[in-house]
């Protein structure tokens, strides 16, 4: 049995996690210290994510400004590597999970997904200059 890192926790919420090929159902549980993730199937396979290691986490949002399901949380840089790394989750309930992470992490590292327009947009302004 794996021990979670919290001292209190918000209710679990149902959710998935993106994770190589596939998809695992399991809960989230976002607590004073880390963000946490348990699979419903083996709970043993957990993913702990402190708060320190995280960089910043993006919601996707629409048009219409209303919060989709899926957010990507994204890691701090490890060691001397170029990329950092991502994890992908999906709820029905991210908004709820977007605002419980952003009274830990803070309004700015709680911020709105890049589109495909705003991404080949940045690509052609560097190609400019």
């Amino acid at each position: 049995m794996i021990q979670s890192l919290n001292t209190q926790t918000s209710a679990p919420l149902q959710a998935i996690a993106y994770v190589g090929l596939g998809s695992v159902y399991g809960k989230l549980l976002i607590g004073d210290k880390a963000f946490e993730f348990f699979n419903d199937a083996n709970i043993a396979d957990a993913i702990q994510i402190p708060w320190e290691t995280i960089h910043h986490v993006e919601g996707v949002v629409t048009r219409q400004h209303k919060v989709r399901r899926q957010f990507v949380i994204v890691l701090k840089k490890q060691g001397n590597s170029k990329r950092q790394n991502n994890l992908r989750f999906s709820s029905k309930d991210a908004g709820k999970v977007l605002k419980l992470v952003r009274e830990h992490l803070g309004n700015d590292k709680v911020v709105k997904a890049p589109t495909l327009v705003s991404k080949v947009k940045k690509l052609l302004t560097k190609r400019k200059s």
